[in-house]
């Protein structure tokens, strides 16, 4: 059986946000924001926040229970600061919430409060990307 593991994460998280696409609302201020501090200008892709949706899905798939400041970490970047050394900075929290969200309200991911919490993956979720996972490993 065909896993998440076992493609390629590129071609399964563009694959991922055609679907979500379908499913989620991109809300009409994700045109103007930046993704964090460490970027100088917002992406120039305009379905930048279906392809970190499909992302964000993946990292939980692999990674859950994960929370929103580990995510943060993992989508943030070096700044630059001129003449002075560059430092890591994290992403911005709100976006990676929102989808969060987004995906909660669909039924992907469900928060786990027992235990290690953050945020894992349902059986709908886990479905889903198996599934499409299987469709990149054909070739459709």
């Amino acid at each position: 059986m065909v896993t998440v593991v076992d493609v390629d994460p590129q071609k399964l998280i563009e694959k991922a946000a055609e679907e979500l696409k379908k499913k989620i609302q991109m809300p009409e201020w994700a045109l103007y924001v930046k993704t964090g501090s460490h970027k100088e200008r917002p992406p120039e892709n305009e379905d930048w926040w279906y392809l970190r949706a499909a992302s964000l899905l993946r990292k939980v798939y692999l990674d859950g229970p994960v929370g929103i400041s580990k995510l943060r970490t993992f989508y943030g970047g070096r700044k630059n600061l001129g003449h002075q050394p560059s430092h890591f900075r994290k992403a911005g929290g709100k976006i990676i919430r929102t989808i969060l969200q987004d995906l909660e309200n669909i039924g992907f991911v469900s928060i786990q409060k027992k235990g290690k919490k953050g945020r894992i993956i349902t059986p709908k979720g886990q479905k889903f990307l198996d599934n499409l996972a299987k469709k990149v490993e054909a070739g459709n």
